[in-house]
């Protein structure tokens, strides 16, 4: 039923792997695999992801855990439609038999690793063959095997409505040949009673198509063939059958002995009589001497039990725990010196009250409640079994990982670099059609009422045009009152700035318009005027105003869902509020999952979702910044600008260091 396993370490090194299907072996060496996506999300994003809850990607399931202690992470995938309840066991079970058995070469492997060079040293390499061909001697697979077929054939399948509706079609078939399972029986359906009720089913079938009549079970049927229908030439004709009470002929005596002397002269096939490998060897001296028993090919029940592996690992526990009690008394000053030794092994107990205070604590900046749980989770899952080194304590140590993973959270994942994508963009677009105008580069502003669209929509075009780039902003904000004059006062001001920044017009082309169409009219073919405006007098860029709508009006966002879908722009760009704590995992989350899900509906082009956002109202939050990292948690998408005020300049890029200390601090 599964169809993937493999112990990896936490750097992409893969110890052990094994696919059960072909399907799945292809699969898992390309970039789709459900594995690389796991660990794309869950490790390298650093999005929390719960091991009890799993992950599913693309109708497989993906389970695991991790050993902290050795930096492992062991990982199960299945079919998702598969309810395999034994799967978290089979998880556990196999960490603590792979780590008693190999725990030492690990130990050296991870050793070797620890200098963290991304290409493998010699003794790395060294350290890797040797744990490889160890677990091939002690025949981990043999005893990964035995553990799976043991934890399968003791774990019923849930009873989910799946295999309900599976289970009454069975008792249905059954009701002709054998009692139906009950609901409390534990013993499960085997595949010979499967078999028996199948048949059951065609009989039945059968008897409600015969001669019988509808519904019948076939009691009108005779068990020889009709005299009035003729057998064709080419069919042989069934067998009369013979009753017990009628006289056995000669012939019928002939036919059932079988007493008579075997055929000395037949050929004897001698291949499949004795196996090769069983085979011994000749000495010098011309005696045949019996092959020694090779323990490789031993079958199950010579490996040794589950019990002896872990108790292997227990005594080892045992031996260093009494070597270090003879070195070190057993006194309060022990936790001490084993903090001081770096031997101090992070629990769960010990973790959970920091882990408590920190999540507080992140509220307190505003983050939003799920995503500061599901940081702690992430960062607690981190550390449980490593250990304390030095004089570092458990708050430092967490507060440590939870930089790091806040860290890795609100790096960009794609370029931040707009100046550069509108060069990109021209370039390409001259070298497909050298005697066109260049395509202009297309940036939609959308977020909720009120945040602030228009006011930051100006100020990134006063950006725009400090670089020397001509820009034309589309007035698609057909509703709210005053917005086409608010923008239109924009364009005025930002044009007055021109001879004072150097930006005066040339050749008589202005380098900021207003594109309006008034009120009242469709807002996606505004924007696609607007565009085929600026391609034809060569405007760079074209910022497009949208109306502000709230994120569960849904009319309001199909029409925005068509306006990205008929014009296609280069950027959606969310503009959201930094004073919003928990509203803001709402706002972006619904707006990027409605811009999905609407301008993909047809199928026609891939479906677009938030590609930046923009923090306004930066200037009033003081240290509170957990907007920052709720608004990156969501979608991944980077932080563009942070608006300060209402002037043109200030409009900020953001830095990621400075947003996690003022988080921690």
């Amino acid at each position: 039923m599964l169809d993937h396993v493999s112990i990896s370490h936490q750097n992409g090194l893969i110890l052990w792997s094994r696919s059960f299907t072909p399907t799945f072996a292809s699969l898992s060496q390309t970039s789709a695999s459900p594995v690389n996506a796991l660990i794309k999300e869950a490790f390298i994003e650093g999005k929390a992801r719960n091991e009890e809850e799993g992950f599913e990607k693309d109708g497989y399931s993906v389970r695991w855990t991790m050993e902290n202690g050795l930096g492992l992470v062991f990982v199960v995938v299945f079919p998702a439609l598969l309810p395999l309840t034994y799967i978290p066991e089979l998880l556990q079970r196999t960490k603590q038999l792979f780590i008693s058995l190999f725990q030492p070469y690990l130990q050296s492997l991870i050793d070797s690793l620890a200098a963290g060079t991304l290409v493998l040293s010699s003794a790395s390499t060294t350290a890797l063959q040797i744990l490889k061909n160890q677990i091939e001697e002690d025949r981990w697979e043999a005893i990964f095997n035995r553990c799976l077929k043991t934890l399968e054939g003791t774990r019923k399948p849930a009873r989910t409505p799946v295999n309900l509706h599976r289970q009454a079609q069975l008792n249905a078939a059954s009701d002709a040949s054998s009692p139906a399972l009950s609901d409390t029986e534990n013993t499960p359906v085997t595949a010979e009673e499967i078999a028996k009720n199948v048949q059951a089913l065609k009989t039945k079938m059968k008897g409600g198509r015969g001669r019988g009549g509808r519904g019948g079970r076939g009691e009108g049927l005779s068990p020889s063939p009709s005299p009035s229908r003729k057998t064709p030439n080419n069919a042989t004709a069934k067998l009369m059958r013979k009753w017990g009470d009628s006289k056995v002929s000669a012939d019928d005596m002939a036919a059932l002995d079988f007493s008579a002397p075997a055929d000395t002269q037949a050929p004897v096939e001698t291949e499949g009589l004795v196996s090769n490998d069983a085979l011994g060897v000749r000495n010098a001296s011309g005696a045949y001497e019996v092959a020694d028993w090779d323990y490789k090919r031993s079958k199950e029940d010579d490996l040794p039990s589950e019990e002896e592996i872990l108790a292997k690992r227990t005594n080892n526990l045992a031996l260093n725990n009494k070597n270090e009690e003879e070195k070190v008394e057993t006194t309060a000053w022990s936790h001490m010196f084993s903090r001081l030794t770096g031997k101090k092994v992070l629990t769960q107990e010990d973790l959970l009250p920091v882990l408590a205070e920190m999540e507080k604590h992140l509220m307190s900046k505003n983050v939003a409640k799920d995503i500061a749980e599901k940081m702690c989770e992430s960062v607690g899952a981190a550390l449980v079994g490593k250990k304390l080194g030095g004089l570092n304590s458990v708050k430092s140590e967490v507060q440590n990982a939870l930089s790091v993973s806040l860290t890795r959270v609100l790096t960009p994942k794609t370029s931040t670099d707009i100046l550069l994508e509108i060069q990109r963009k021209r370039s390409q677009s001259s070298l497909a059609s050298p005697d066109a105008p260049p395509d202009p580069y297309a940036l939609t502003f959308v977020g909720v009422n009120g945040v602030g669209k228009s006011t930051n929509l100006s100020k990134v075009c006063f950006w725009l045009l400090q670089n020397g780039l001509r820009v034309l902003i589309a007035a698609c904000d057909t509703f709210r009152s005053g917005a086409v004059e608010q923008l239109r006062v924009h364009v005025r001001n930002l044009g007055a700035l021109g001879s004072e920044m150097g930006i005066d017009e040339q050749d008589g082309s202005k380098k900021i318009e207003l594109f309006e169409r008034g009120y009242g009219k469709d807002a996606a073919g505004i924007a696609k005027d607007a565009i085929a405006y600026a391609k034809e007098n060569r405007f760079d860029v074209v910022l497009i105003d949208t109306a502000g709508r709230m994120q569960d009006n849904e009319p309001l966002m199909r029409a925005l869902a068509k306006l990205v879908a008929v014009n296609n722009p280069d950027k959606i760009i969310f503009v959201g509020e930094a004073l919003v704590g928990n509203e803001a995992v709402d706002q972006l989350s619904k707006f990027d999952r409605s811009l999905k899900d609407f301008s993909g509906a047809g199928g026609v082009q891939k479906r677009r979702g938030i590609d930046g956002i923009i923090l306004t109202k930066f200037d009033t939050i003081d240290d509170k910044v957990g907007a920052a990292l709720s608004m990156t948690y969501v979608t991944g998408q980077p932080i563009l600008f942070v608006g300060c005020g209402q002037t043109y300049t200030d409009l900020r890029q953001l830095r990621v260091n400075h947003i996690v200390q003022a988080l921690l601090s």
